[in-house]
């Protein structure tokens, strides 16, 4: 088993060709990493639908990027507090997507995160707590209700001057997602995107045999503590380990609650298994912010949604329906 681990986490993780197991390429995308695999009958096949999936994937950073300033994304915010913007329904429909998974975790997940004023460092500068008022304030435009939405026109409105969108938390899944559904038209049968840990997979191994990913305790980076299958879907992993700050013996992470502009505490890493990873990587950053007990609990409610957390102590937390098979 140790062997076939090793074979998994290689073949994610490197652009060497390989002309038994598949093809692969790693290309910088969207400010990430992206690890593109497919499994194709030569190279020169290989090449052609890679550079498909780059294609797509870099037409989904034109709308979506809010660094872009010719993008649809820079528009809304642009225009924000001041008129609707009219935009292509792809984006629309995204948007829209997103709302609805603020709404099911209760505004853990919110693209207007944008707004927040940055008082938070996690490059150890920051030397002491920030006062109450100041956190209060910088989530003084973060809320998705005030994203108003017109489906006739197609239209984006924010209501608020100075507010903002962005898609930092969904964005990389949903280009794996639709990497992954232009590969499988133009016939390839087999693959992954994995998109710094946004990874997509569909069909087989060239063995046969399921694709496989390694769950890693971040508290142990060297050793993996078990093997899960992926069938035709999602894995999305997302880790504060890296990046954060300690006051009063207390370790507040990167990842932010757009509700109340404190960072998350008590949790290291979440591995979410959905089948999209759009909607994976969305509720991967919102199981930090909703904790444990209420994470694992909304997960739980989710058809075809399971999860896997590590808490700041090393325990491991499971849904109700995940079966790990050790090595």
């Amino acid at each position: 088993m140790r062997k076939y681990l090793f074979f998994v986490v290689a073949f994610i993780m490197t652009n060497v060709l390989f002309s038994q197991n598949g093809y692969s390429k790693v290309v910088k995308l969207m400010g990430s990493r992206f690890d593109i695999t497919v499994v194709a009958k030569d190279s020169i096949e290989a090449h052609i639908y890679i550079a498909n999936a780059i294609d797509e994937i870099s037409r989904i950073e034109k709308i979506i990027s809010s660094w872009d300033p010719n993008s649809q994304t820079s528009q809304i915010n642009n225009n924000a507090g001041i008129l609707p913007v009219k935009v292509d329904k792809e984006l629309f429909n995204l948007i829209k997507r997103s709302i609805g998974i603020s709404k099911l975790t209760d505004g853990a997940f919110d693209i207007t995160y944008a707004s927040m004023d940055r008082i938070w460092k996690f490059d150890g500068s920051m030397k002491s707590f920030p006062e109450k008022e100041i956190i209060q304030k910088s989530v003084g435009k973060v809320g998705y209700k005030n994203i108003i939405l017109n489906e006739k026109e197609t239209s984006v409105f924010l209501k608020l001057k100075g507010m903002k969108i962005g898609f930092g938390a969904i964005g990389k899944g949903y280009a794996a997602d639709k990497a992954k559904k232009l590969l499988i038209n133009k016939g390839v049968n087999a693959g992954i995107i994995n998109a710094s840990g946004d990874m997509n997979t569909w069909g087989k191994q060239p063995n046969g045999k399921d694709w496989f990913v390694a769950i890693t305790n971040p508290m142990n980076k060297k050793n993996a503590f078990g093997l899960l299958p992926i069938k035709n879907g999602a894995v999305v992993t997302s880790g504060n380990y890296e990046k954060f700050v300690t006051f009063d013996g207390k370790r507040y992470t990167h990842i932010i609650d757009p509700r109340t502009g404190y960072p998350s505490s008590g949790i290291i890493s979440v591995t979410v298994f959905a089948p999209k990873a759009e909607l994976a990587d969305a509720l991967a950053t919102s199981v930090f912010v909703m904790g444990k007990e209420i994470g694992i609990n909304r997960i739980n409610q989710l058809p075809n949604v399971e999860c896997i957390i590590i808490d700041d102590l090393g325990n491991i937390h499971k849904s109700n329906n995940i079966k790990i098979e050790k090595i």
